[in-house]
């Protein structure tokens, strides 16, 4: 995944969660900030950002703010758009006979459907009920995946943690994921590690308790967990097969 446009600036503060105050060669710039995480130990005044203008008319922001180079080196992509479109294009080079984004199963909305088989026909329309069961799918060679995305962003001693913030959402689809693996489904929760070097997440459970018993029982209940390794540039984000 790569930015039409990059631009470096200086980060100097966040007055919310949604803009950053930063100086481009400089001048001073209020730009939007594409995460709404706590970034913490990321944005520090005084490092190094690195800011996409998309051009969309009408915006009060020129810029948004994608990318920081901590204090031990380490650049990180914090837009949290872009762990959805690598896998999306990772996705597309496994050999699946169909990939759907934005999949609606139960009461979530799942980032990935996947299928792999015989089956040519459209998606099976009882996937959206609760009490359809792949299981019978899967006898006549017909896989069906559930995958939910995760950007990890935050790192200590070259391990990946998540969330960096309390995610209702998050434990959410664990749910989910859970009582799909339970009917048969391939489900997958994939850790996209927007950082070099980090090859492992662990659940945040200083942060968040909750999620880390979810994502134990999601485990237990037979749902693969992924932890996607990228390689990140100022302009691009790339997941390293």
């Amino acid at each position: 995944m790569k930015y039409d446009n990059i631009t470096r600036a200086i980060f100097l503060n966040r007055p919310n969660r949604f803009i950053a105050e930063v100086e481009i060669d400089g001048r001073r710039e209020i730009v939007h900030v594409k995460n709404t995480g706590r970034c913490k130990e990321l944005l520090i005044p005084g490092c190094e950002v690195w800011l996409t203008a998309p051009g969309t008319p009408g915006r009060k922001t020129k810029y948004d703010l994608v990318a920081v180079r901590k204090s031990n080196g380490i650049l990180f992509n914090i837009d949290s758009q872009a762990p959805n479109k690598v896998v999306k294009e990772w996705l597309d080079r496994q050999n699946y006979d169909k990939v759907i984004p934005e999949y609606t199963y139960g009461a979530s909305r799942i980032d990935f459907y996947m299928e792999r088989g015989n089956d040519r026909n459209a998606v099976h329309s009882a996937e959206h009920h609760a009490g359809y069961s792949a299981v019978h799918d899967a006898e006549r060679g017909i896989e069906r995946y559930l995958m939910e995305v995760k950007g990890c962003t935050l790192e200590v001693d070259g391990i990946g943690y998540f969330p960096d913030a309390p995610t209702s959402r998050g434990v959410k689809h664990l749910h989910e994921l859970t009582l799909a693996a339970n009917k048969g489904y391939k489900a997958m929760l994939a850790f996209v590690i927007q950082m070099d070097g980090v090859s492992e997440v662990r659940p945040n459970i200083d942060t968040h308790a909750e999620f880390g018993i979810a994502l134990d029982e999601a485990r237990a209940a037979g749902v693969e967990v992924l932890y996607l390794k990228c390689h990140v540039e100022p302009g691009s984000l790339e997941i390293i097969d």
